[in-house]
């Protein structure tokens, strides 16, 4: 392979599906997790790992290309990944035996670094990982109803374990009991993988709903406006009120454009998340546990209405735009056609004026002839005064003689100048 030119990013291409694979896991485990967006001009990540890194006497600190990372703690296992708008902490320990109450991954993690992580916590949970015969899942289920709340559980992974949880936040932190019956390690952690992902997605994807909200209300006015500009092109009655519509068009469709350009991402993001959450939860293989509700049933009972508003929303601004856009068309054809008959009504009087300025044209031109025949008769007087000494040659009759001829040359010349300067006109057209 030496003798061929390599793509330069050939490499980074194939090592991209290999990214962000799934951990082993055994029974017992807890798992703490977090996401977080990133906020501009907040820590660096990196710096904020490194950090970690020393505080572990970690021989080798992270690269600053680095969108994964495995860390080896000791007491814990760190996975960190950066995705597009958040990035993930997931925490791996060991319980204690025996396991004390309340205990959680994050005990073993120091605090201050911890509390140190830059960013808005978008999605925060402790996942329970327990091993068959620890707990009969009969006595979990019934130790869930004595609470008294509506929780989901059902069996996955081809009911090789079960999964329990409410998608409630206490205390800060959602919470999942995994119950494994024969998963085995890399399934187990595949498993972990899609819960955690399923929690991270749906709520990336409901950013977008207060979003749709506020862009509702805004649509709610556009659509009146719009309306009530639509009666007032119908009912305008001369080319001032059409401009006047027109500019008020014009405003209200740079309003809707920027609510357009301004709510795409998300509105975009928001149907990618979701399209995520599905595959996450048909990667599950859930089977039903009779009385409670699966996964997907609930996502499809609370998640996908809010994700439904939201595109209906964006195709609601959507068409708005395009009503906004066609009402514009046909009121600029109505100034356009005004500003034609406009222009043909200047044209005529245009017209009419070179006809006029033809007629006294041609009545100069008369005119020019008989003063340019008298010049010239006066011009032949002159010379043939010079001539009176001749015998029998009067100067009056030689003048009077002159005059005929005279006009006739004028009168061709000038109809001679007027068809060559017409036809230079037609040429140049």
């Amino acid at each position: 392979m030496t003798n061929f030119e390599q793509h330069p990013l050939r490499q980074r291409l194939n090592d991209e599906v290999h990214t962000r694979p799934p951990i082993p896991l055994e029974a017992p485990a807890l798992i703490g997790y977090f996401a977080f967006i990133r906020e501009p001009g907040a820590v660096d990540e990196h710096a904020h790992l490194a950090l970690l890194y020393r505080r572990l006497g970690l021989p080798v600190e992270p690269s600053r290309e680095a969108a994964h990372l495995l860390i080896d703690g000791g007491a814990f296992q760190l996975k960190w990944e950066q995705h597009g708008e958040f990035s993930t902490y997931t925490f791996f320990t060991k319980p204690k035996a025996p396991q004390q109450s309340g205990e959680t991954a994050l005990d073993a993690v120091p605090a201050d670094w911890l509390q140190g992580i830059p960013g808005q916590v978008i999605a925060a949970t402790h996942l329970e990982l327990l091993a068959a015969g620890s707990v009969m899942p009969e006595e979990m289920i019934a130790g869930l109803n004595s609470q008294g709340d509506t929780h989901i559980i059902s069996l996955i992974a081809g009911q090789a374990a079960w999964v329990f949880t409410d998608f409630r936040i206490r205390q800060g932190f959602s919470r999942f009991t995994v119950l494994d019956e024969s998963m085995g390690k890399l399934r187990t952690g595949r498993i972990i993988q899609r819960l955690l992902e399923i929690e991270t997605y749906r709520v990336m994807a409901l950013l977008a709903f207060p979003v749709a909200k506020a862009v509702g209300k805004f649509l709610n006015r556009a659509e009146t406006e719009l309306a009530g500009l639509i009666d007032r092109m119908v009912s305008a009655t001369s080319p001032l009120d059409e401009r006047t519509v027109l500019a008020d068009l014009t405003r209200l469709a740079a309003e809707v454009e920027h609510s357009v350009a301004s709510t795409n991402f998300r509105f975009g993001a928001a149907a990618a998340y979701y399209r995520l959450v599905q595959q996450r939860i048909q990667d599950l293989k859930e089977t039903r546990v009779s009385g409670y509700p699966t996964i997907k049933g609930f996502m499809e009972r609370r998640l996908a209405p809010a994700l439904n508003t939201c595109a209906a929303v964006a195709a609601r601004q959507e068409d708005l735009s395009a009503r906004i856009a066609r009402t514009s068309q046909l009121l600029r054809t109505r100034v356009d056609i005004e500003l034609e008959r406009q222009n043909q009504e200047v044209l005529a009087q245009m017209n009419r004026r070179a006809k006029l300025q033809l007629r006294l044209q041609e009545t100069v031109e008369g005119l020019s002839v008989v003063v340019l025949t008298y010049y010239g008769s006066q011009l032949v007087q002159y010379l043939a005064k010079g001539t009176k000494d001749l015998h029998h040659f009067s100067p009056d009759i030689l003048t009077a003689l002159s005059i005929p001829l005279i006009a006739c040359v004028v009168a061709w010349g000038t109809h001679r100048m007027r068809k060559k300067l017409a036809a230079e006109e037609g040429d140049a057209h």
